[in-house]
Order: structure tokens, then C-alpha cells, then sequence
């Protein structure tokens, strides 16, 4: 199943012009599945990049305004899209240039690899 997955996020990276990666990790920011291309920053793929999205979602839930669904990052020259899909989180790092609201409709293509990815999370 593994080489599958790997091969569908593959598939995905190559469908969205300027997406460099696309990485799913626990709230903790720790990768659990990952794809990237050469171009992709390194130390965007870092866990402790990865994971101030629960830190930034916890204090935009202070609000009082709801729990918080995604982040956008915009850089000069990247753009990094956080997505919480509790307890996982969909992160893409994309150029600046990419369509934003491509990369956040991209959750949908998640669903099914999510909620088994979610199963396993929760358990450990």
C-alpha cells in the first residue's frame, strides 16, 4: 500500500503547477508521509517548521472566532498551506505563484488516506 500512496501523492505533486511538496504529520509537526521535490527549501521539511501550525492554530482559536481549519504562509518566493485535519495535518509547499485555492481544495483528494492514517495515529 505504501508504494501506492507514494505514487498517488507523486501523481498530485506533478498535477499542480509550482507544488514542491505535499507532507502529512502528527500535531507535533512530526512527518508521518512525504513527498517533495529538489526545489522544496529543506528546512521547510523540518519538524519544528512543521509543527508551529498547532501553536498558530491554538492562539487564532483565542479569538473566539471557532477552531481554526488552515493556515497560509506567503513568503517571497514560497507559500506554505496548512491544513488540520485533526489529529493529522496536510501541509503543501507550493511557489508564491501557485493558486492558493487549488492547494486548499487539494484536501479533498486526501479523504481516504487520511482516515487510515488517522486510525493509526490515534491508536499510538
Amino acid at each position: 500500500m505504501t508504494e501506492e500512496v507514494k505514487a498517488h501523492f507523486n501523481k498530485l505533486l506533478q498535477s499542480v503547477d509550482g507544488l514542491m511538496a505535499i507532507v502529512i504529520t502528527d500535531r507535533d509537526g512530526v512527518p508521518v508521509f512525504k513527498v517533495a521535490t529538489e526545489q522544496t527549501p529543506e528546512l521547510v521539511l523540518r519538524h519544528n517548521f512543521l509543527g508551529t501550525f498547532g501553536l498558530a492554530a491554538n492562539q487564532a482559536s483565542k479569538l473566539g472566532m471557532g477552531t481554526n481549519k488552515s493556515i497560509i504562509c506567503m513568503y517571497e518566493n514560497h507559500q506554505v498551506v496548512q491544513i488540520n485535519k485533526s489529529p493529522l495535518l496536510l501541509t503543501f509547499i507550493a511557489s508564491s505563484d501557485t493558486n492558493t485555492g487549488v492547494l486548499l481544495d487539494m484536501d479533498n483528494c486526501f479523504k481516504d488516506i487520511l482516515q487510515d492514517l488517522q486510525k493509526v495515529v490515534t491508536v499510538s
